[in-house]
């Protein structure tokens, strides 16, 4: 059973309204939706996203998911982090392909909680599967991995 978690924490390291942070506005990842445990975010693969292979290197898959999972855990506060995450890749994405990945809170207890993230193309196609751990940290992360 998912507990209520307390009110939103304030500032753009934890308010989805925001938006993706650097690196996903740098790849052109969307911000769609984040309240309550979920949300969805939209990516587009690109040329420069492709492997030797000629398809989505997973490290771009799995950052897509990563980020879902970042503004689902904080789309109520206080600040979470991840503290594991592990993906599942279940069908390759070619550049043009239009990504988009939902996160769902599936338990929070204290300060942990559990997210899993469906990557899939607009029609359905699941490519990837990814699951969150998150962990609740006092005050903002720094660079010096410790918080303030």
């Amino acid at each position: 059973m998912t507990a209520p978690a307390p009110g939103p924490a304030k500032g753009p390291a934890t308010d989805p309204a925001a938006g993706p942070d650097p690196a996903c506005r740098a790849l052109g990842i969307a911000l769609e939706e984040a309240a309550g445990g979920r949300a969805r975010l939209r990516m587009r693969v690109t040329e420069d996203m492709v492997n030797g292979h000629g398809v989505a290197h997973g490290g771009y898959l799995f950052l897509l998911a990563d980020a879902a999972f970042d503004h689902a855990c904080n789309s109520r506060g206080p600040v979470m982090l991840a503290h594991s995450a592990q993906v599942t890749f279940l069908r390759p994405a070619a550049a043009g392909d239009v990504l988009v990945a939902e996160a769902t809170e599936r338990a929070r207890h204290g300060r942990h909680g559990v997210y899993d993230v469906t990557v899939r193309r607009p029609a359905g196609e699941v490519v990837a599967e990814f699951r969150g751990h998150g962990v609740v940290v006092a005050g903002r992360p720094t660079n010096e991995g410790r918080t303030s």
